[in-house]
This record gives C-alpha cells, structure tokens and sequence, in this order.
C-alpha cells in the first residue's frame, strides 16, 4: 500500500517520507506556503521571480551555471514552480543519488544569491513569460475570469505579476522577501521514490539546521463579494472564441469536495462524459471541454472551459447551461456513476507511477488537505459517493449568484450571452 509518514522537527520544519521500495527514482521537493497571495501590489509577482532568482547561484555554487551542472552531472531533472500559495523547488534522479539532490535543492532553497545584473537578466526572461501569456487565449480566459471572480485583490490577480512591478524590483527585494517567508514552520520537505529513511532524516537535519525560525508570515483572506450573472470580454483576433462558464464552490478541507470531483467526472471524464458527448460529438462545436474544479485554502472555483466556432458561441454556453440543469434535476444513474468513479480511480493510480508524482501527492495532502489519505482511503471515499450526493451538490452551486462567463476571442453578441446565464 502507498503510504507516507510525517516527522516534525522543533523548529517547525515538516518532513514528509513517502517509500516506493521498487523505484528506480527518488524525488526530492522542498516547499514554503507562500504564492501571489501572500504579495501586496507593490509585490505583485515578487514570489514567482524569486523562483527564478533561486537558481542564479549560491555560496557554495556561484552562478546559474554551477547550479545547473550540479543537477546534470547527477542526471537529474529540476524545476520549480509558484502558485497563489505554494512556491515550490524539486529534483529528481536515479535512488542513488538522494543525498546529493538533497543537499543541491537545500542549497538553493536556503542560500542563493541575489544580484542586481542577475535581476536585470531575468526581468528580461519574465517579461517575455509575460508575453508568451497574453498571446496564449487559455491564459488571458484565465486571467479575466479570476479578475471579475475576485476583483482587484490578489485572488484575482496573475501569479507572474504585471511588467510595472517586475520592472521595479531589485535584490533587496528578494533577500526581504525570503526572510519574511521562508521559514521553518512555513516549509515542508517532501521525498518520494526509493531511499533510507534514516538518513535522509538526518541529513536534512543537518542541512536545514539554521533555517529562519520566524514566525510564519499570514495572508490576508480572500473576500468573497457575491454578485448577480456577468460577462467579461476581451478581444483578441483568432479564429476561436474562447468560454469559461464558473461559479463559486469549495475550498480545500471542505468535506464537499470528493463529491463535487465526481460531479466533475460525470461532466468531462472520458470521451462518453456529458460534456463531450453534447460538444464535440452531438453538435460538433469543439475539439475542447472540460470541466474544473479549482481550489484555495479560503475558497474555490467549478466551472467549464472549450474553444467553440465564434459563429456558434450561444449555443455552445446554451448547451453547458443545459447540461448542469440537468443535474440537478435527474439523478445522475448508477451505471454512469459507476462508470465515473471506475474512470477517477484509475486515473488517480496511473498518477502515481513516479516518484515525483507521488512526492506531489502527498505533498499537497500535507499541506491543503491536513492529513496523509492515502490513494487506497480514497478509493473508498469516491466509491461512497451516491446519484443524491451530486444532485445536492449541484443544487447547491448551480445556480444564478456569482454565476460568471469569461470570453476571449474577436466580438460576441454580450447582451445575448448575458441572457443565456440563467439558471431555473
């Protein structure tokens, strides 16, 4: 059975074991509860670009050419990543070399240098994420729907930040930063695959004995302002016109969740699910739907995305307004309900053949949920779900408060969409 362990060290430092015994791989993340939510404006952005600064070199391995041989003469794969709360640093490589990743990923998570020419380079490289963004439609659908979801707090705003701030920052600003946050009882060390417990344990003992014992550094919880039906447009000139249809729904911890993550099956798990069968097969107005379920510490999000022929995009949102009627007002049969949870269930144990799909698994368990479930209690919990449960959850979110359409693409027709968002 896929289990993990935890140790929590006095200083507040969180350890996390998960063993694979037959691993080729071992996977090493270190992880500090801080993300876009945690930045003021004058911020906005500063939590993804110290991501990027952590690799430009350390004491112990000067400049982001060091670093990054470190990693290959190890065979190692490295990245990282920032979200609206998580900033996360990770390698993997073959079981062998758990030691030495350990000790690389420490290094950069706990002294990296930052220098004005190293900043200055990389605002460069961020601008044109930045860019590479604005031209990607799925991200500009993204960006406004959680601008009009949310407004003009962080909740609402882009985790890479806008060019004014990232043009703004200096070294200062990362050196500030890393020590209001990352600290000891604010990071969670995570591995995964193929090692020895106990010496990894001790390893990491020593390696992150003068980490920041401060205390950890609160956000400012999400506002929730409800609101009536809305549509938000941008322009942009391509061939299709991109939709998001959303509501407000559950946060991480919420026991609502699982039953909400099948009602997300019955609508796009599969090529025989709901939505593709009405979209794609029936009336052949896309190649892409999927439904979403998006989750925060103090809230979340449920809703459906595709890409439909700009000529058809009322019928398009007429068929998704449709299709979540529905569920609410039939009961969703046992054969199809069957047939989601068998979908789900494998789906989340071909997600956890690696070791860093593993490490990510429990990592995010440790730190959103509060607790290690393992894949096989899981199981059960999905299993237990019933045709009422979705039908009530359904009841719940589906209706007209907070009920949002995003659309990206060259004009729509915005009163006739506007009347479309009506739930019964």
């Amino acid at each position: 059975m896929l289990k993990a362990t935890k140790h929590t060290l006095p200083s507040g430092l969180r350890i996390i074991f998960a063993q694979m015994p037959d691993s080729p791989t071992v996977t090493v993340q270190v992880l500090v509860e801080t993300g876009s939510k945690y930045e003021s404006k004058k911020e906005a952005g500063l939590s993804h670009f110290l991501e990027h600064m952590c690799f430009k070199g350390t004491k112990k391995r000067p400049g982001a050419f060091s670093v990054s041989k470190a990693f290959d003469e190890l065979g190692a794969v490295s990245n990282a990543f920032t979200s609206t709360e998580i900033t996360g640093y990770w390698a993997k490589a073959g079981f062998n070399n758990v030691l030495p990743i350990l000790d690389i990923v420490a290094d950069i998570y706990l002294n990296s240098v930052f220098k004005d020419e190293d900043v200055k380079t990389e605002r460069g490289v961020i601008t044109e994420e930045i860019n590479r963004g604005e031209d990607q439609p799925a991200n500009v659908l993204d960006r406004i729907f959680d601008k009009a979801m949310h407004g003009d707090q962080p909740a609402g705003l882009p985790i890479i930040g806008n060019k004014k701030t990232v043009h703004a920052f200096k070294a200062k600003d990362f050196y500030d930063y890393r020590g209001k946050h990352y600290v000891a009882c604010a990071t969670t060390i995570v591995v995964s695959g193929r090692f020895n417990e106990k010496e990894v344990l001790k390893e990491i003992k020593n390696l992150f004995k003068d980490i920041s014992k401060s205390k950890k550094y609160e956000k400012k919880p999400t506002k929730i302002a409800h609101r009536k039906p809305n549509v938000v447009f941008e322009h942009k000139d391509i061939d299709q016109v991109h939709i998001e249809i959303g509501m407000r729904a559950f946060p991480y911890k919420d026991d609502r969740l699982t039953k909400l993550s099948v009602l997300k099956g019955v609508l796009s798990s599969g090529m025989s699910s709901r939505l593709y069968q009405k979209m794609r097969t029936e009336l052949g107005i896309c190649y892409y739907v999927r439904a979403f379920n998006s989750c925060s510490t103090d809230h979340g999000e449920f809703g459906v995305v595709s890409g439909v022929d700009p000529k058809r995009v009322d019928i398009a949102v007429g068929a998704i307004i449709n299709e979540l009627e529905k569920i609410k007002s039939e009961l969703v049969s046992e054969e199809e309900l069957k047939k989601v949870k068998s979908l789900m269930i494998s789906g989340m144990y071909m997600s956890l053949e690696s070791s860093d799909e593993v490490g990510g698994y429990f990592a995010d368990r440790a730190i959103f949920s509060g607790d290690l479930r393992t894949p096989q209690e899981r199981e059960k919990i999905i299993l237990a779900v019933t045709p009422k449960d979705i039908q009530n959850i359904a009841k719940e979110l589906f209706t007209n408060k907070d009920l949002l359409l995003a659309v990206v693409g060259r004009k729509i027709d915005k009163p006739k969409l506007a009347r479309l968002l009506n739930i019964k």
